[in-house]
């Protein structure tokens, strides 16, 4: 007889560089002020690499805290997976930087999905244990955002931060881990976030310069409308995959984006702000490391204990989405999963419901975004 294998987050820990950018810094840069960046995302300060922070440094710093927590050597690892949109070099791959710095003896690749990356790498490497191929895998979410920043840009520059997150994943016979997830792509809205210089398609030139192409660009609107969307639907749907509901969650722990993306889907799932984990306000979005190190910060601060449930999603750049669910530590799974209990009618009931509201919502996201945007004006 085969035995069930899961996937179980064992390890944990994260890495922010000790350079603080405060809102007022940013307003002796560019036309802002801590008031207009507060209210609008609700970030009061990021974390900006120092010069001697790299990519592969700041993964690595993180991913030696996740294998002290595990009680592993680097040589125990079987894989390491980093998530990341700003590697140290085009070539080679940042994670065989990784590999060697760590002194690790195992495969490695680099994931690029934007702010979604590290999700997408954490359901790759639970694919890889689930199905035998691997016992320990660690998982990598790490960017320094700040080099592809203009910093005469208001729209962008305000809102990223850098820093590095990682988790070991271990093979385990208890029940736990990963429950569900759903990965996501339309492609058709990769113009709305992006670099244009720089790639194959337009190499660095003179025109690179002149025009400031190196730096990110974005459509605000879209990618706010893209993401209200989104957080809420896609969570919701991991959540019904896993045979639960909004209200077994214990936390959720959504992109940190923007405070009012987050308030919306709270909204739209009904379900009390304070049960979604908030860390924007001391990084701004740390893209593939955002929800690591929220999910970091969480257990440091005693926010998720053995058995809990939590409920993760991030989206960005591709455009992409990502979402998860997990049960920390080991625990029984819930009655929910059961195909007669009682607790799978009750999600079949919700689900239903939420399908309707679902519609109703989507039919009033353009007003809603109207109005955002006019706020915005003012």
């Amino acid at each position: 007889m085969i035995n069930q294998r899961y996937a179980r987050i064992t390890g944990w820990g994260k890495y922010v560089p000790a350079r603080v950018l405060t809102n007022d810094d940013l307003a002796k840069m560019v036309d802002t002020s801590d008031e207009w960046i507060t209210t609008r995302t609700g970030i009061k300060e990021r974390r900006i690499r120092t010069e001697n922070d790299t990519t592969s440094s700041m993964a690595v710093a993180a991913s030696r805290e996740a294998l002290k927590v595990a009680g592993l050597s680097p040589k125990d690892l079987d894989l390491i997976i980093v998530a990341t949109s700003s590697p140290d070099y085009l070539l080679p791959s940042v994670a065989s930087q990784v590999q060697d710095m760590l002194g690790a003896e195992c495969g490695a690749f680099t994931l690029v999905a934007g702010c979604s990356g590290w999700v997408y790498a954490l359901t790759a490497a639970s694919q890889y244990i689930v199905s035998g191929a691997y016992r320990r895998v660690l998982v990598v979410g790490v960017e320094i955002i700040s080099f592809a920043l203009d910093f005469t840009d208001r729209t962008t520059c305000v809102l990223f931060g850098d820093a590095a997150a990682a988790t070991v994943v271990e093979v385990s016979d208890e029940p736990g881990g990963l429950l569900s997830f759903e990965l996501g792509s339309d492609g058709s809205g990769a113009m709305f976030l992006y670099v244009p210089d720089g790639g194959s398609v337009s190499p660095m030139s003179q025109r690179t310069i002149d025009e400031r192409r190196q730096y990110l660009r974005m459509d605000g609107p879209e990618v706010f409308k893209f993401a209200v969307r989104t957080l809420a639907s896609s969570l919701k749907r991991a959540i019904y995959q896993a045979g639960l509901t909004p209200d077994d969650i214990d936390l959720f722990i959504p992109h940190q984006a923007n405070a009012r993306i987050i308030e919306a889907a709270a909204r739209q799932m009904r379900v009390p702000l304070d049960k979604f984990y908030i860390n924007l306000d001391r990084y701004g979005n740390t893209s593939a490391a955002s929800v690591p190190l929220a999910l970091v910060e969480a257990f440091e601060e005693g926010r998720l204990k053995d058995g809990d449930l939590v409920a993760m999603c991030a989206f960005g750049a591709g455009l992409t989405w990502a979402s998860a669910v997990v049960q920390v530590g080991t625990g029984e799974v819930s009655a929910a999963h059961s195909l007669f209990s009682v607790g799978r009618a009750r999600y079949l009931a919700r689900r239903a419901s939420d399908a309707v509201l679902d519609t109703a919502q989507s039919a009033l996201l353009p007003l809603y975004s109207f109005l955002y945007q006019r706020r915005r004006r003012r």
